[in-house]
Formats: structure tokens, C-alpha cells, sequence
């Protein structure tokens, strides 16, 4: 990129994300919270938001061992970036379920 908009997107690049990572967690674990204290939502769904936090630390342990064992990026080493997203395959798949079963409990509750 040339020209004035170069320098600001160059220093956008140089700032190291991990910060904002760990930022992220914060309002995710006060929505886990208050999902769990309203009565309304549905438990299935509830475990498979905090499934996703399993995904995260499985995807963390497996991008190291990537790094370490195999000195490639996580997404180059395809049974461990398989395994991790099948962590969140099963979350997706758990709040799917949670949703939509309680979508056909309320709407047999309705008749």
C-alpha cells in the first residue's frame, strides 16, 4: 500500500493481539453468567456456550503442541486442527439443539 493510508493500517498491523484475546473472555464469562441465572434459557444451549470455552483451551494446548512437536501453524497440522474444531462442531451443535428444543417446548406449551 502506498500513500498516506499506508502508515496507519502499518501501525495497526504492529500491535500484538494477544491482549485483546484475553479482553475478549471478559464479557463472554459475564454472558455465561447471566445465562445460567435466567431461568429461561435453555440448559442444553448454556452447556454448549460453555463448551465453547473448552474449544478455546483445547485449541490453545493443540496450536502449542503444533508449534512444538511439529514447528507448524495449527491449521498445517490437520488430526490436531480436526480434533479441536470438533470441539466446536459439538458446542455449535449443542446450543442448535438447546434453542430448538425449547423452541418445541414452548410451542407445545402454547396449544
Amino acid at each position: 500500500m502506498t500513500g498516506t493510508w499506508s502508515v496507519p493500517f502499518e501501525r495497526l498491523a504492529a500491535i500484538d493481539p494477544s491482549p485483546f484475546f484475553v479482553l475478549s473472555l471478559l464479557p463472554y464469562l459475564a454472558f455465561l453468567w447471566w445465562a445460567s441465572k435466567v431461568e429461561a434459557f435453555p440448559k442444553l444451549a448454556l452447556r454448549g456456550f460453555q463448551l465453547t470455552l473448552v474449544f478455546v483451551a483445547v485449541t490453545i494446548a493443540a496450536a502449542i503442541v503444533a508449534q512444538v512437536r511439529f514447528d507448524a501453524l495449527l491449521a498445517n497440522v490437520d488430526a490436531l486442527h480436526g480434533g479441536a474444531e470438533a470441539f466446536l462442531t459439538l458446542s455449535n451443535l449443542l446450543v442448535m439443539l438447546g434453542f430448538a428444543l425449547a423452541g418445541a417446548d414452548s410451542r407445545e406449551r402454547d396449544r
